[in-house]
């Protein structure tokens, strides 16, 4: 565990030296023992001799004084230790998790990441240091309680050291149960948050359904299924316990015995034997406290190979020497295709296609067929199985990941907002935008009308997500980064999808201000006919392969599926609702009652 924490911090300095100040002490604890034998077989004689006990009763001294010391240096450092390892672990797993693909943030990714920076760096700093500590002093105070007894009587220094590692041996076990019940246990209750967040969520669902106070049937489930765990987990660890309990009780009670023994055949004297059950005691305590620490020991191993897993993840790969991205900011893809992750069958198989500077190219098909991937390889949130995506003349594999991600702005259909102010998150886009530049944005993306009817104007503050405005008022938002930003290169995924008229009108029109610009070059996925038919070209995908790529007046009278979804959009256009009844079930001709 030691190691695997080493191997994580940046800089180990400062637990190192808690570390040594701690062996130091566990030490100094079974060497001041060791004074107890020469004091008492000085001072329980006929006629004491003080002056055989006065340099042990010197060192005896001095060695609590030295331990005072000792323990008013390493308090404070071991605070500090907690919360530098806290601190460092959060830095570095922040700092990897900037490096690694965008890709890589899935919604289970998202809340591991969110977990190891909050509760797991937290709970490694405290545990190393509030249960690390008593481990190591548990450890080594008996170590060297062996060595000590050992000047008073080999015999039964034997016999506690026989019982080390016949105690370990049954701790290990114990461990390694208390490690599974442990991971079992966090599994279940990661379970019961996931489903404390659904119920917080969907509260006016769950009261208008009358079961507010109950919570739903998987909440339910979730926390009968901890108790379970919980009760199982018990059940398991039990029996390993009780075995190393009996161990070292089994120890003890043997060295008391033949230390008695020793005492009744004369073989020792009444110091000595005292002193050998002092320390028999003094053994047998720390020892103990181990098997109420092995739990939180093995917390925080896997609190440390949650963190490990993250670190463990891949890089987004950087070249030395990147290319720098020319003013050309044409797209290209030649012969793509790309494989998810764990996944069986590629999402993309040898998709070519230009995207002409300043253009706007519209991305069509059903759902699954390459879209949305297409539009994160071009953003590098994942790289290319196969084939190359250029800008311009350059290979965005070999280009700075930041530098690339300057020229390019994302309009998602989900828009996910900071709890700050409109401006604190349009200035996300731009952190110097001047006053008027702001303004102008806001105009373009008519986030103005919003800004204009809220209290505090540019200062309101749209809470967690955005949640304080609506899906439109979110949508403005993200539009009038992009006019902020000002990137040649922008892609919008379906942005006026599942919007109030109102709002899909305003972000249509704010969209179609953006694909005019004849600086920028657009990708848009899109399915609504004015959408489409103001893109230059039109590429149809299906099942990961282009399957049409023309403009849409050419694709508008070939048959495929451009021409299938123009002629849908057409029908439902023309569907109009009448007012004649029809008539009633089982009475034909019989009009509605």
């Amino acid at each position: 565990m030691i190691r695997h924490l080493h191997a994580l911090l940046p800089q180990p300095r400062l637990t190192m030296r808690l570390g040594a100040l701690t062996a130091l002490q566990a030490i100094l604890q079974g060497l001041l023992l060791g004074t107890l034998a020469p004091i008492l077989t000085a001072l329980l004689r006929d006629r004491p001799d003080f002056a055989a006990a006065r340099p042990w009763l010197l060192a005896a001294g001095a060695g609590l004084v030295l331990y005072g010391v000792l323990t008013v240096v390493a308090t404070p450092i071991g605070f500090t230790a907690a919360s530098e390892v806290s601190e460092q672990l959060r830095d570095r797993v922040l700092r990897h998790a900037m490096a690694l693909p965008s890709g890589w943030f899935t919604a289970r990714n998202k809340a591991r990441l969110a977990r190891a920076l909050t509760a797991d760096a937290g709970n490694i700093g405290q545990l190393a240091v509030s249960t690390g500590g008593p481990a190591l002093t548990a450890v080594l105070t008996p170590a060297t309680i062996v060595l000590v007894t050992a000047t008073v009587d080999w015999r039964v220094a034997v016999l506690l050291a026989t019982t080390m590692p016949v105690a370990f041996l049954a701790l290990k076990r114990a461990g390694r149960i208390s490690s599974e019940v442990e991971t079992e246990l966090e599994n279940a209750a990661t379970d019961i948050a996931g489903r404390a967040i659904e119920v917080g969520q969907a509260q006016p669902v769950l009261r208008a359904a009358g079961v507010g106070r109950s919570g739903t049937p998987l909440m339910r489930r979730a926390l009968a299924a901890h108790r379970e765990v919980y009760r199982r987990g018990l059940r398991r660890a039990v029996l390993p316990d009780l075995l190393y309990t009996a161990v070292v009780l089994a120890g003890f009670l043997a060295a008391l015995a033949l230390s008695t023994g020793l005492f009744l055949t004369g073989r020792i004297d009444p110091p000595e034997a005292i002193a050998l059950l002092v320390l028999t005691v003094r053994f047998l305590e720390p020892l103990s406290n181990l098997i109420e620490l092995i739990g939180a020991l093995h917390a925080m191993d896997n609190a440390i190979a949650r963190v490990q897993g993250i670190l463990s993840a891949a890089p987004l790969p950087a070249p030395a020497r990147p290319v720098r991205l020319g003013p050309a900011h044409d797209i290209t893809f030649t012969d793509v295709t790309f494989t998810y992750p764990g996944a069986r069958t590629p999402a993309l198989t040898e998709v070519s296609f230009t995207c002409p500077a300043g253009s706007t190219t519209a991305l069509i098909g059903p759902s699954g067929s390459g879209k949305t991937t297409v539009t994160r390889l071009l953003a590098r949130f994942f790289d290319v199985t196969g084939g190359e995506v250029r800008i311009g003349d350059a290979d965005i594999r070999d280009c700075d990941p930041g530098r690339l991600l300057e020229r390019i702005t994302m309009i998602f259909q989900d828009v996910y907002l900071f709890d700050d102010t409109i401006e604190a998150n349009l200035r996300l886009a731009h952190p110097d935008a001047t006053a008027r530049e702001l303004a102008e944005a806001a105009a373009a993306a008519r986030l103005d009308e919003v800004i204009g009817q809220l209290p505090d104007g540019w200062n309101s503050r749209v809470g967690e997500g955005g949640s304080r405005l609506s899906g439109g008022e979110r949508q403005r938002v993200s539009i009038a980064r992009a006019f902020l930003k000002k990137s040649p290169i922008v892609v919008i995924d379906e942005a006026a999808s599942a919007l109030d008229p109102e709002n899909e009108r305003a972000v249509s029109d704010a969209v179609r201000r953006i694909a005019e610009d004849p600086d920028r070059t657009v990708i848009v996925i899109a399915h609504r006919p004015a959408t489409l038919e103001a893109a230059d070209r039109v590429i149809a995908l299906d099942r990961g392969r282009v399957v049409q790529n023309d403009t849409p007046g050419r694709l508008r009278h070939v048959d495929g599926l451009y021409a299938r979804l123009h002629g849908r959009y057409r029908a439902a256009g023309a569907w109009r609702i009448t007012g004649d009844r029809p008539p009633r079930a089982g009475a034909e001709g019989e009009p509605w009652g």
